[in-house]
């Protein structure tokens, strides 16, 4: 079993502030340089019960750099790795050979087919990280429904979130 990286980064989705606005598409798009067709992060609908109704939502998707990522398990080639320092899931496009296991296999559906057939996937915007930016799917997000960081920076913003929500289910004074 692998651990997690000590200082595991990631994306947090806030489904309650996304507006659907694709401004992360195009940025990811952008900073990738993508032709149309694939895409590292896509706006996704779901629906979800409120107040006997029914909402539906919109959240982003993009990889989510498994502890224990599948895709890198099955890659024939090696192409995928996961880095020990940050738990980034990076693939190595020379080594893919498109045999598109790694789609297989994602429960996100995270790998790619590129335009010359070989796999693509989100790693995080690593170029921008080691200039101290964040991934430009976060940047660009004018409603901060994505946050970047650690698992435990994420993990507290989160339970405080909850917390917060849950003090004014219970009808008590927000801190």
């Amino acid at each position: 079993m692998m651990s997690a990286a000590p200082q595991q980064l990631a994306v947090y989705i806030d489904v309650d502030r996304c507006v659907a606005c694709y401004a992360c598409e195009v940025a990811c798009k952008q900073a990738h340089n993508l032709p149309v067709g694939p895409r590292l992060i896509r706006v996704i609908s779901l629906e979800r019960p409120r107040n006997n109704q029914v909402e539906v939502i919109s959240a982003p998707l993009a990889c989510v750099h498994c502890y224990e990522a599948p895709c890198v398990e099955v890659c024939p080639t090696k192409a995928l790795s996961r880095r020990k320092e940050d738990g980034i899931v990076l693939l190595n496009r020379i080594r893919c050979i498109g045999c598109k296991m790694c789609l297989v296999v994602c429960p996100f559906g995270a790998p790619q087919v590129d335009v010359d057939g070989k796999m693509i996937k989100c790693d995080l915007c690593v170029d921008r990280l080691q200039k101290k930016k964040k991934p430009a799917c976060v940047s660009a997000c004018p409603v901060e429904a994505l946050k970047f960081g650690t698992m435990e920076e994420l993990s507290s913003m989160v339970r405080e979130k909850w917390l917060n929500q849950m003090w004014k289910v219970k009808g008590f004074p927000q801190k």
